[in-house]
């Protein structure tokens, strides 16, 4: 019996999978096509879900209150709660697959969604915070599903995968918010309050979402992952060559991608979060904030698709570059428009959203190529909760400094952050250590992915 033979014998679920997909790259491509399309699926549901709560999350909290000060505390529990499913996310996908880490982030988000408005029919305000946490499972899912297009894709096909899963999500974040007042009606009809009437429409996307990734996502992309590096460690252990061989984890590049998707994330989420206060400082209407923000958002998921074909032929370098230059255009945008024009500030804020995409497109594909099969999912479930914390503390301090100095100081202040991402990745490029060139000889065919990284 062969060492592959082996290693497979010791599961035959794992046997069946790398028996039906190793040898054939063909059923491979096969299966990568049919996990994107229920991926896709999936996250048009997960987006409706995530973007009508959100979108009325803060109103809700007021009504109930019956103040302002607690306004924020919505924001602040779904990053919390965003924060600890991701965690939770990503170590079962660890251990039992995309499918299940998945499927129980969307639907402990659904069930979140439905405290929500059982705290509005009881008027709990205890109920309404537990609950709103509990909801941010639905958005560390959202996101985390980027990573499931990835598992079976070819290095070259990485960010391409990447942004069709982020483009997806485009269709349900706009069609949600546009169903508030629609839900509304609704909940009104059935003796719940209006408010509560979006979060009924969360619950319901979340839970479909679960469960057409628990129904349909047959094979698990990642499981069958895992099988086919298992079989490729045991061959090269073996003496036999594969055409791509095992990788190892490449602890600088995971880092550097780390480091390009905080920073982008950071900056974006401190700007974005005062801008609505600096125009309505200067007189602007909800109507045009909520344009400047509509195409702000627009701007970071609508542009994917093409993002990811250029992080895939470009490079993952030239992209991350692109990401700090575009971003520290919109800050010095941002810092010097007149703040009566509308067109200034939507190009700088249509920039902010063009520099985070290009910065989690490409940072996302870093850390694919550099971590390894045993560990991948766990380090990018660690990798979203430092995304997700560093946020809710930039939009944290992103109110101090306009407090303390101005809407001008922070763009600025963000702008010049985002160049740090420059050095970073240079310092990626610099010539490893005797220990880690040996760490990473496996990465020898992926040469064309990793030059640019």
């Amino acid at each position: 019996m062969s060492k592959t033979q082996k290693v497979m014998s010791d599961n035959p679920n794992q046997a069946d999978l790398w028996q039906n997909y190793s040898d054939s790259p063909e059923k491979r491509q096969k299966l990568q096509r049919r996990t994107l399309f229920i991926v896709v699926l999936a996250q048009i549901l997960g987006g409706a879900g995530l973007a009508a709560g959100v979108t009325i999350g803060a109103l809700l909290a007021q009504d109930m209150l019956g103040t302002d000060s607690f306004a924020g505390v919505p924001a602040a529990l779904f990053t919390l709660g965003s924060a600890a499913a991701a965690l939770l996310i990503g170590r079962l996908s660890q251990r039992f697959g995309r499918r299940m880490g998945l499927a129980t982030g969307f639907l402990t988000g659904g069930i979140g969604a439905v405290g929500v408005v059982l705290a509005a029919v009881m008027s709990s305000i205890p109920l309404l915070f537990v609950s709103l946490f509990i909801y941010g499972a639905g958005t560390a899912s959202n996101l985390q599903a980027r990573y499931a297009g990835t598992d079976l894709a070819k290095p070259t096909q990485r960010a391409k995968a990447i942004s069709i899963i982020m483009t997806s999500t485009t269709f349900g974040a706009v069609a949600g918010p546009n169903l508030v007042e629609v839900m509304g009606h609704f909940a009104v009809s059935i003796g719940v309050p209006p408010l509560a009437g979006p979060f009924l429409l969360a619950a319901a996307a979340f839970i479909l979402a679960g469960l057409v990734l628990l129904a349909f996502l047959r094979p698990d992309p990642f499981l069958v992952a895992k099988a086919i590096a298992r079989a490729q460690l045991a061959n090269q252990q073996s003496g036999v060559e594969e055409e791509q061989p095992q990788v190892n984890n490449n602890r600088r590049k995971i880092v550097v991608g780390a480091a390009v998707m905080i920073l982008t994330h950071v900056v974006m989420v401190a700007i974005m979060t005062m801008t609505p206060v600096h125009m309505k400082h200067h007189g602007h209407a909800l109507g045009d904030v909520g344009l400047v923000i509509g195409i702000h958002i627009a701007a970071m998921y609508l542009p994917s698709f093409i993002t990811g074909i250029l992080v895939d032929k470009w490079g993952r370098t030239v992209m991350a570059y692109s990401s700090g230059v575009t971003l520290l255009l919109s800050g010095l945008m941002a810092a010097w428009v007149p703040a009566d024009s509308m067109v200034l500030l939507i190009i700088a804020l249509a920039l902010l959203g063009l520099g985070w995409n290009f910065g989690l497109i490409s940072g996302t594909a870093i850390i694919v190529d550099a971590s390894a099969v045993a560990t991948r999912a766990k380090t990018q479930g660690s990798i979203d909760v430092l995304i997700a914390l560093t946020g809710a503390s930039g939009g944290a301090l992103s109110g101090m400094v306009v407090a303390n100095f101005s809407y001008a100081s922070l763009s600025l202040a963000g702008g010049i952050l985002s160049l740090l991402l420059i050095p970073v990745v240079i310092w990626s490029r610099r010539r490893p250590s005797a220990g880690q060139r040996k760490e990473n000889l496996s990465f020898g065919h992926q040469k064309s992915v990793d030059r640019d990284v």
